[in-house]
């Protein structure tokens, strides 16, 4: 049943991660089913205070909560993770009796609300605009799918694992990201690597080798040679 309502999902998502925050158990396994047909991780919890825990400990992209729950309710934790997160994306789910409350969480910057009971169409529509949402604003370069490059941090992740990168692997990655497609040559990345010390003599060799390395650690061939010119990066 819940298959034959992804039809036409290829790829699973691997950057943008999604919690659910909701006390019915019946509906929370439905919605963890559906979700992680397309979402590689899919986090629960069970009412508000859970709810905050889990996103200290996880800081999903996107929140998929409901407003009445036990202990901390939907608002009170939305509320909770707003005074230190603005920029997380939020979906909350509510009854049509809920008219009041749906008025107070709009204030708390949600993306939308669902009414339940929950259309999985719908649900799935909010969540991939939810998806590419926030990773325009992100400072996320995409490579592929599942490869993309942070720019703020300067670290390389393939889905949510870091690639473990040398500080001149770094700055390789980090020139040829700066104008992606646009070949650099072996020298321009040579001084590049060693700025500070314009007298130092190039070597070939030694940008052929990093380079070489660089792209055994990458799961994706995305760094070109264009022969006797230099090195280009591709993106998505």
């Amino acid at each position: 049943m819940v298959r034959s309502l992804v039809l036409g999902f290829l790829l699973l998502i691997e950057d943008i991660s999604i919690m659910i925050v909701e006390d019915e158990s019946e509906l929370q396994e439905l919605l963890k089913e559906y979700l992680q047909l397309f979402f590689k991780y899919v986090y629960l919890a069970k009412n508000g205070h859970d709810g905050y825990m889990r996103y200290l400990e996880k800081k999903p992209s996107i929140i998929l909560s409901d407003i009445n729950m036990p202990q901390l309710d939907g608002l009170q934790m939305i509320e909770t993770i707003r005074a230190r997160d603005k920029d997380i994306k939020i979906i909350v789910m509510s009854a049509h009796s809920e008219t009041e409350k749906l008025l107070r969480a709009i204030e708390l910057q949600l993306v939308t609300y669902l009414v339940k009971p929950i259309e999985m169409h719908e649900l799935k529509r909010v969540l991939l605009e939810t998806a590419n949402s926030s990773r325009l604003v992100s400072n996320l370069i995409y490579l592929s799918n599942s490869l993309y490059w942070d720019k703020k941090s300067e670290r390389l992740f393939h889905g949510q694992e870091v690639i473990a990168l040398n500080e001149r692997e770094i700055k390789i990655l980090s020139l040829l990201l700066s104008i992606p497609m646009h070949t650099f040559s072996a020298e321009e990345i040579f001084y590049a690597l060693d700025s500070a010390r314009s007298d130092k003599e190039f070597s070939l060799n030694a940008i052929t080798s990093m380079i070489k390395r660089l792209r055994q650690k990458i799961p994706l061939d995305v760094i070109s040679t264009e022969y006797g010119v230099g090195y280009k990066i591709r993106i998505k």
